[in-house]
Protein backbone atom coordinates (compact mmCIF):
# COMPACT_ATOMS: atom_id res chain seq x y z
CA UNK A 1 0.00 0.00 0.00
CA UNK A 2 1.49 3.34 -0.97
CA UNK A 3 1.41 6.41 1.29
CA UNK A 4 -1.44 8.09 -0.61
CA UNK A 5 -3.64 5.00 -0.36
CA UNK A 6 -2.77 4.61 3.31
CA UNK A 7 -3.65 8.26 4.00
CA UNK A 8 -6.99 7.82 2.26
CA UNK A 9 -7.87 4.76 4.37
CA UNK A 10 -6.77 6.58 7.52
CA UNK A 11 -9.10 9.46 6.61
CA UNK A 12 -11.95 6.97 6.17
CA UNK A 13 -11.15 5.42 9.54
CA UNK A 14 -11.26 8.85 11.26
CA UNK A 15 -14.77 9.45 9.93
CA UNK A 16 -15.93 5.99 11.00
CA UNK A 17 -14.37 6.50 14.45
CA UNK A 18 -16.27 9.77 14.78
CA UNK A 19 -19.52 7.85 14.33
CA UNK A 20 -18.46 4.92 16.53
CA UNK A 21 -20.43 5.80 19.64
CA UNK A 22 -24.12 5.10 20.37
CA UNK A 23 -24.84 8.72 21.32
CA UNK A 24 -23.23 10.04 18.15
CA UNK A 25 -25.18 7.55 16.03
CA UNK A 26 -28.34 8.76 17.79
CA UNK A 27 -27.42 12.39 17.09
CA UNK A 28 -26.88 11.68 13.40
CA UNK A 29 -30.21 9.90 13.15
CA UNK A 30 -32.01 12.72 14.98
CA UNK A 31 -30.42 15.34 12.73
CA UNK A 32 -31.61 13.37 9.70
CA UNK A 33 -35.12 14.44 10.79
CA UNK A 34 -34.14 18.11 10.99
CA UNK A 35 -31.95 20.51 12.86
CA UNK A 36 -31.78 20.39 16.65
CA UNK A 37 -30.36 22.65 19.30
CA UNK A 38 -27.96 21.39 21.93
CA UNK A 39 -30.67 21.67 24.59
CA UNK A 40 -32.98 19.33 22.64
CA UNK A 41 -30.25 16.76 22.05
CA UNK A 42 -29.17 16.92 25.69
CA UNK A 43 -32.70 16.11 26.81
CA UNK A 44 -33.13 13.34 24.24
CA UNK A 45 -29.83 11.65 25.10
CA UNK A 46 -30.16 12.12 28.84
CA UNK A 47 -26.62 13.38 29.31
CA UNK A 48 -25.22 16.69 30.50
CA UNK A 49 -24.57 19.56 28.11
CA UNK A 50 -20.78 19.19 28.21
CA UNK A 51 -20.95 15.51 27.21
CA UNK A 52 -23.35 16.19 24.34
CA UNK A 53 -21.23 19.15 23.24
CA UNK A 54 -18.16 16.91 23.08
CA UNK A 55 -20.06 14.40 20.91
CA UNK A 56 -21.20 17.23 18.65
CA UNK A 57 -17.63 18.53 18.37
CA UNK A 58 -16.37 15.10 17.27
CA UNK A 59 -19.05 14.92 14.56
CA UNK A 60 -18.41 18.50 13.48
CA UNK A 61 -14.64 17.98 13.26
CA UNK A 62 -15.25 14.93 11.07
CA UNK A 63 -17.32 17.04 8.66
CA UNK A 64 -20.56 15.17 9.35
CA UNK A 65 -22.54 17.99 10.97
CA UNK A 66 -22.51 21.77 10.98
CA UNK A 67 -23.40 24.34 13.64
CA UNK A 68 -25.48 27.49 13.26
CA UNK A 69 -25.45 29.91 16.19
CA UNK A 70 -28.67 31.90 16.65
CA UNK A 71 -28.62 34.19 19.61
CA UNK A 72 -27.72 32.11 22.63
CA UNK A 73 -28.65 28.79 21.01
CA UNK A 74 -26.55 26.63 18.69
CA UNK A 75 -28.43 24.51 16.18
CA UNK A 76 -26.91 21.54 14.40
CA UNK A 77 -27.78 19.92 11.10
CA UNK A 78 -26.31 17.20 8.92
CA UNK A 79 -23.69 18.55 6.57
CA UNK A 80 -23.33 15.25 4.76
CA UNK A 81 -26.63 13.34 4.84
CA UNK A 82 -25.05 10.59 2.74
CA UNK A 83 -23.82 9.04 6.03
CA UNK A 84 -27.36 7.72 6.32
CA UNK A 85 -26.55 5.39 3.41
CA UNK A 86 -23.97 3.80 5.69
CA UNK A 87 -26.69 3.27 8.31
CA UNK A 88 -28.76 1.40 5.74
CA UNK A 89 -25.82 -0.88 5.05
CA UNK A 90 -25.30 -1.51 8.77
CA UNK A 91 -28.98 -2.43 9.15
CA UNK A 92 -28.63 -4.91 6.28
CA UNK A 93 -25.67 -6.55 8.03
CA UNK A 94 -27.65 -6.71 11.31
CA UNK A 95 -30.63 -8.37 9.57
CA UNK A 96 -28.31 -10.81 7.84
CA UNK A 97 -26.68 -11.70 11.15
CA UNK A 98 -30.05 -12.35 12.76
CA UNK A 99 -31.16 -14.49 9.84
CA UNK A 100 -27.99 -16.56 9.98
CA UNK A 101 -28.22 -16.90 13.77
CA UNK A 102 -25.12 -14.86 14.53
CA UNK A 103 -25.06 -12.77 17.66
CA UNK A 104 -23.04 -9.59 18.00
CA UNK A 105 -20.89 -9.85 21.12
CA UNK A 106 -20.58 -6.77 23.29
Amino acid sequence: MNSETKAHFEARARIMKAMAHPSRLFIIEELSRGERCVCELTEMIGADVSTVSKHLAVLKNAGIIEADKRGTQVYYHLLTPCVLNFFGCVETVLRSNVESGLRMLA
